[in-house]
């Protein structure tokens, strides 16, 4: 890993800040819940917006037509053209009542 500094002190690495969002997102076909990962001065809709052809997802469970789990999955790459909707939620582990 490689540190660098401005003239003004700024840090500069090669490692990404992100903070885990839980969100649930519904896709062309199924409907998950699980944490997006943003950048800690952006928002979901900016992580949405990104270039790149897969969302990761982590802590993942995707959802049958009747609620019931079908499986979870420590990580779940989603293809960002099939993302119908993101509602991001409070979970019960992050102090919500969700």
């Amino acid at each position: 890993m490689t540190i660098e500094y401005d003239e003004k002190g700024k840090i500069f690495t090669e490692i990404i800040s992100k903070e885990p969002v839980y969100a649930t997102i519904q896709t062309t076909s199924h409907l998950m819940r699980g944490y997006i990962h943003v950048r800690r001065d952006q928002r979901i809709k900016d992580e949405l917006d990104q270039h790149e052809n897969f969302l990761a997802l982590t802590d993942v469970t995707v959802l049958g037509e009747d609620g019931q789990p079908l499986f979870q999955s420590p990580f779940l790459a989603v293809k960002r053209d099939h993302i119908v909707w993101v509602l991001p939620e409070e979970h019960k582990d992050d102090g919500g009542n969700a």
